[in-house]
């Protein structure tokens, strides 16, 4: 027995073919060609003389022809090209067809599985339809069209050209040898006509060119069109390998790249010169969180992403994720504090110069800091400024910031309808961020700024959520202790947060915000 594994079927095909192209080259004494044929139609692109072609077909009235066929002494057929692209051949009619076509010889007729069969065709030579043949079946008579036997010598010139246009091809994709040397194997360069119908079967032509290729009896006028396609399929060729050169050599640039910075990476980490980027991150967190006073929640959290920042590959989609989550819970400001001042002079020259008149509000703004002072905070305290645009709501807010010592951060909720601005985004999103609040205190840098929720008067509610009531929460002094934002997803106290919200008009402002705010 052979040690060898058995042929797939593809493989004894092809062996088989090339032993059928082989024996039909070989033979040099041809049977005159019948008058009338069956004809089989194809749809793709038309064949041409010299190829040995293998066809499917399918159980149908076409393999009921093929049986008759090899029935009979002349084992000939017509191909004939259906007029529109990807007809249906077993619908198709003589009026569908192009009335050139090839002649071609079955070879070989082997079953296949579905019932049809596999049929081996060499194509012998062209053919025109003189007129249909009524039958049960689609046949017609036809003429026979061969090459002319006389060669000049410019016809000889046009075939030299084609066969330097081939080496050229030959030369941008190798694929082309395999087919040169198939119809080296049963014809030559001496013979125009064969020449110019093998150099148009290389090309990428339309069916509509190949067809006019096919239906060209005159061997000048032949050659001419089959150089053109010839040299225009050069021509993308050229083209197609320019490109991959250029791509080819981005890649293999990038990969050189990669290469040496990774090379290097290694040289300075084994030198201690450097650290790999996933220490570096760890490291800049780390440092971060020394000079800071973490909640014991917050610090187990940030452990936790730490130990599972360092099982994933720097590459990864996660990892980035994981990242940006530390990012932002290492760069708050925990534990830290702006020193409060409830220095009422200073305070009272810081409005006097700030603004001209507003009495009534300056005295009420003392009145805040001096019962601030007494109560050593300012906890549970929100302002809601009122009145028309333009008066000063924004620069009192600022003031009054002066005037504490605090930090100063404002934002808009007009028009806003989604209540992710407030509490942020889930992690699980693309683009997630946390919500305005946790951006205040990342920007002023201190757990205890005064934040300015302008134009609460007009939020709004679409089926995003409702901004009023995560503000509510916010709002709240019992609750925004232990505010959650869901991107942070750990509880962060701001009950050390000064709220002061300004409004047009107190008629829209929902009533459970109206109730936690003294109107000024």
């Amino acid at each position: 027995m052979s040690d060898e594994s058995p042929q797939n079927a593809q493989d004894i095909f092809e062996e088989e073919l090339e032993k059928i192209i082989e024996e039909a080259s070989a033979e040099v004494v041809k049977p005159t060609l019948p008058d009338e044929l069956f004809i089989l139609p194809i749809n793709r692109r038309p064949f041409f003389p010299g190829m040995a072609i293998p066809i499917l077909i399918e159980p149908g009235p076409f393999y009921e022809v093929l049986k008759l066929i090899a029935k009979s002494d002349q084992k000939y057929v017509a191909l004939l090209l259906t007029k529109k692209e990807n007809a249906n051949i077993l619908k198709v009619g003589m009026p569908n067809l192009y009335k050139m076509g090839v002649v071609g010889r079955i070879l070989r007729i082997m079953p296949v599985e579905s019932g049809g069969a596999q049929v081996v065709v060499n194509i012998e030579g062209r053919v025109k339809v003189k007129e249909p043949v009524k039958n049960k079946y689609l046949k017609a008579k036809v003429k026979h069209l061969p090459d002319p036997r006389e060669i000049t010598d410019e016809l000889k010139a046009y075939s030299l050209n084609i066969v330097t246009v081939i080496k050229e091809l030959i030369k941008l994709n190798p694929l082309f040898k395999e087919e040169l040397q198939i119809f080296l194997s049963h014809s030559d360069f001496t013979e125009p006509g064969k020449l110019a119908d093998f150099a148009v079967t290389l090309t990428t032509a339309s069916r509509k060119e190949l067809q006019e290729i096919l239906e060209s009896v005159d061997m000048q006028g032949r050659i001419d069109k089959a150089l053109a396609l010839l040299k225009k399929e050069l021509d993308i060729s050229r083209l197609q390998s320019t490109i991959y050169q250029k791509i080819e050599a981005t890649i293999t640039k990038s990969q050189k790249e990669y290469f040496l910075k990774e090379q290097l990476k290694t040289i300075k980490k084994e030198l201690g010169i450097e650290k790999d980027e996933k220490e570096l991150d760890a490291d800049k967190f780390e440092e971060r969180l020394k000079r800071k006073k973490l909640p014991d929640h917050v610090r187990e959290t940030i452990d936790e992403e730490l130990e599972k920042l360092g099982s994933l590959e720097t590459m990864s989609a996660e990892y980035s994720v994981s990242r940006n989550y530390l990012d932002w819970l290492t760069i708050l400001p925990w534990g830290k504090f702006s020193t409060e001042r409830h220095d009422l002079v200073k305070a009272d020259a810081i409005l006097q110069k700030d603004h001209y008149g507003l009495d009534e509000i300056k005295e009420r703004i003392l009145e805040l800091i001096s019962v601030g002072k007494l109560s050593k905070g300012l906890k549970g305290s929100i302002l809601c400024l009122v009145g028309p645009p333009g008066v000063g709501k924004t620069s009192v807010g600022k003031s009054i910031a002066r005037a504490l010592n605090r930090q100063f951060y404002r934002f808009s909720v007009g028009g806003m309808r989604d209540d992710a601005e407030i509490k942020g985004h889930r992690r699980t999103y693309v683009g997630a961020m946390p919500g305005k609040l946790i951006q205040a205190l990342k920007q002023t840098k201190t757990m205890n700024p005064v934040i300015m929720i302008d134009e609460i008067d007009k939020m709004g509610i679409s089926y995003h959520g409702d901004p009023s009531s995560a503000l509510l929460e916010v709002l709240d002094p019992e609750q925004n202790r232990d505010f959650l934002d869901l991107f942070l997803d750990v509880r962060v106290d701001l009950s050390n947060v000064l709220f002061i919200v300004t409004a047009n008009i107190i008629d829209t402002i929902p009533e459970p915000l109206y109730d936690r705010m003294e109107v000024l």
